[in-house]
């Protein structure tokens, strides 16, 4: 079994979206931006992808510049291709041209010593979506408080 170490997740993401379905996908990095993750120094916050020429592009992630990287740090916010099979890129155009979904990274980590990016292909939520979710949540957490206390 890999060792799998969670960098950071893309909590909007779940608060923004559906998600339909999720996959893994390698990512391509300079060394720098490498060393800049395993310091935690990375944003998903607003990143989504979109396929350009047949390539899958992570765009808005943002990786802050390593403190001792001097002149081989990139730009932080550069578009970063993601590592797919051509037959898994082409499936996914055709979900998101057909059906209005959204590539959207989910969470990012270290499988090994190599970087990953979870991708989730998403619906977005509509406001009475995240009201109906939010109220859920409350209710289970009510359930939950009430059956500790009745328990002790």
């Amino acid at each position: 079994m890999e060792n799998i170490k969670t960098i950071t997740k893309n909590k909007k993401a779940f608060h923004e979206y559906f998600v339909v379905e999720s996959m893994e996908a390698g990512i391509s990095l300079s060394g720098t931006e490498v060393k800049s993750i395993r310091q935690g120094g990375v944003n998903l916050k607003d990143a989504w992808c979109s396929i350009d020429n047949g390539e899958m592009i992570i765009k808005q992630m943002h990786i802050s510049p390593y403190d001792h990287g001097n002149i081989f740090n990139r730009d932080p916010m550069r578009n970063r291709k993601l590592l797919l099979h051509k037959r898994e890129i082409m499936r996914l155009l055709g979900l998101v041209k057909q059906q209005g979904l959204t590539l959207i990274p989910l969470s990012l980590y270290f499988k090994g010593s190599l970087v990953k990016v979870q991708l989730g292909l998403c619906k977005g939520k509509q406001l009475h979506d995240k009201r109906a979710v939010a109220a859920k949540r409350d209710a289970n957490r009510a359930i939950d408080r009430a059956m500790k206390e009745q328990n002790r």
